[in-house]
């Protein structure tokens, strides 16, 4: 059986209460919202794995966790993304020094795994929160003040794990599963 997985920071219930109530003051947009409990920034998306490779992808996030100290990500606004062709609602982080630091500790770990499964991806990191996926014909039909859903939305939030995720795809949308959290450094 073949995992779909990918490495994350999950965000505090504080953030994510405050997320949800930007989503129901919205909630008459044509979006599908993400669910408070999946609200989480992912780091790296490796993709569809047997169990042997998600039990490499563990050994290499507890790894790279062990070595790297706590840190904090600050997020500043609230934004349609990717750039160029929205087709989700984000908050947006900025991609500090030492988050750019442990993507590029992860992938040089997973790309060291024996089996080689693992791709590197060449684009750079641009930090976000997928808080809603557009339903991109009934938006274009509503007509949306952009400048009324973009907002400022600051919060700093603390990185003191890293988790190994599994997204279970569904019609409704995707559920998530923590498969193991990794704290990092304690000094």
């Amino acid at each position: 059986m073949k995992r779909r997985i990918f490495i994350a920071v999950n965000l505090p219930e504080k953030t994510k209460e405050k997320l949800k109530q930007y989503q129901e003051k919205f909630d008459y947009l044509p979006v599908r919202w993400t669910k408070k409990a999946s609200l989480h920034l992912t780091l790296i998306f490796i993709g569809y794995v047997s169990d042997d490779q998600m039990l490499e992808v563990c050994r290499a996030a507890r790894e790279v966790a062990s070595k790297v100290d706590p840190f904090f990500i600050n997020f500043k606004k609230i934004i349609l993304g990717p750039f160029g062709k929205p087709r989700m609602i984000w908050l947006e982080g900025e991609a500090n020094q030492q988050l750019v630091k442990l993507k590029n500790k992860l992938q040089k770990e997973l790309l060291d795994c024996d089996s080689g499964f693992y791709r590197a991806e060449n684009r750079p990191l641009k930090p976000h929160v997928t808080l809603a996926r557009i339903k991109m014909e009934q938006w274009r039909q509503a007509n949306i003040n952009i400048s009324e859903v973009e907002q400022v939305f600051e919060a700093q939030i603390p990185i003191n794990s890293i988790e190994v995720m599994e997204s279970d795809l569904k019609i409704s949308g995707a559920e998530y599963a923590t498969l193991e959290s990794c704290p990092l450094a304690i000094n």
